[in-house]
This record gives C-alpha cells, sequence and structure tokens, in this order.
C-alpha cells in the first residue's frame, strides 16, 4: 500500500494585547485604591490623635479633681477635730467634727487638748472677734500648760457635764421619781458669754469618772 503522507494539523497561537485604555483602567483603580487607603490611614489617625486628646483631657481632669480633693481634706483634717460625741443611747463616740476658722487669714489650726482640773488659765473675751473666749495666760505649773494650751488660744469647745433625773419606763408605771444621772457631752462655746464658758468648763468636776477636760482650740500657725 502507498504510504500516505502524515499531515500536521496548523496550530494557531492566539497572542492576548492588552490595549492602552485597558493600562489606563487599571493604573486608574490601583491609584484609586492607594488613595483610599491613605484616606482611612488618615481617618485613622485623626481619630486616634482626638483619643489622645480626650485621654489627655480626662486625665488632666482626674488629676485636678483629686488634687482638689487633696486640699479640701487637708483643710478639713486642719479646721476639724475628733472629740467624744454623746449618743441617744448614752455612749461616747469618737467623731470628727468640724470647726470653720474664725481667725482670719487661714493660717490658723484646731488642736485638741485634755488636762484636769485644775486648767491653770485665765480666760477673756477676744476683743478682735465678738463673742470669742480666748486664753489671756497660762500659769507656768498650770495643767493647761503641761497639756500644751497656749496664751492666745480660742476656745471652741469644751466637754461639760450636766446632772438629770432619769426614771425608767416601769418606775414611771409606778410613780417612781427617778434618780440622778450625770452625763457629759461636747459644749460649743462659739458665741457664748464668758460667764457660760467658765461654768461649763467648772461643770466637769461633776464628772463621775472624773475624765480629763476636752478642750478643742483654734492657734495660729
Amino acid at each position: 500500500l502507498p504510504s500516505t503522507a502524515l499531515r500536521h494539523p496548523k496550530q494557531h497561537h492566539v497572542v492576548l494585547l492588552s490595549s492602552s485604555s485597558d493600562d489606563d483602567a487599571t493604573s486608574k483603580l490601583l491609584e484609586k485604591a492607594r488613595k483610599l487607603r491613605e484616606e482611612v490611614s488618615a481617618v485613622e489617625q485623626s481619630k486616634a490623635e482626638v483619643q489622645k486628646q480626650n485621654d489627655a483631657k480626662a486625665q488632666a481632669q482626674r488629676e485636678a479633681e483629686m488634687e482638689e480633693q487633696k486640699q479640701k481634706d487637708q483643710q478639713r483634717l486642719r479646721y476639724s477635730a475628733e472629740v467624744p460625741i454623746l449618743k441617744d443611747m448614752g455612749d461616747e463616740v469618737m467623731e470628727r467634727v468640724d470647726f470653720p476658722p474664725r481667725l482670719k487669714g487661714g493660717k490658723s489650726r484646731i488642736v485638741t487638748i485634755q488636762a484636769p482640773l485644775p486648767l491653770g488659765l485665765v480666760l477673756g473675751e477676744d476683743e478682735s472677734i465678738p463673742g470669742m473666749t480666748s486664753v489671756d495666760e497660762v500659769a507656768a505649773e498650770g495643767n493647761g500648760a503641761a497639756a500644751g494650751v497656749k496664751q492666745g488660744d480660742i476656745v471652741r469647745a469644751i466637754t461639760a457635764c450636766q446632772t438629770t433625773m432619769e426614771t425608767p419606763t416601769w418606775q414611771l408605771l409606778a410613780g417612781g421619781i427617778g434618780q440622778p444621772k450625770t452625763k457629759r457631752f461636747m459644749y460649743s462655746v462659739d458665741g457664748r458669754p464668758l460667764e457660760e464658758v467658765l461654768d461649763a468648763i467648772g461643770s466637769n468636776r461633776m464628772d463621775v469618772q472624773g475624765r480629763d477636760v476636752w478642750l478643742v482650740l483654734e492657734r495660729m500657725d
């Protein structure tokens, strides 16, 4: 048989050539994407900067509030004192009591002193502050001097004693007359007459427990 010639089919190679318009479109998309990323980054940076500023303002405000509270606390400690307060049930409880300053200038402070009677003090009415009782003299060997009272101190409060008749409920029903009971309490002397202040100090002699007199004094630094 005659040999037949092998015929190879022709291969067609298709080459896709991008047009210049397609390149421009791709470049524009890439550029747009780049700008979008930059805008997003700028927005995020702006948010971060605003948050940083807000955090700084909040921190500064907190620090200012803390400093203000610190000054208030220091001011209260300067013009307050823990003293025995008589409660309704007859118990004494130590509580901090405020004594707003009566001396001008902001250079005074409140001090508490305990001393037995007699105190060895000469008290008088302060001439510069109406209604205020001042310590005019302090006996060198007296109990007041030993406890730390100084000439020029302003007396703001003292302990005083009062005797009252107390009758239990069952005695009231039975017609009882009650029993005397002496109570000690803190007595503010602001605006009180000198004679009343002296009587209040002397009333501490009635304390059945014989406790020291408490004096709350305002003193210049």
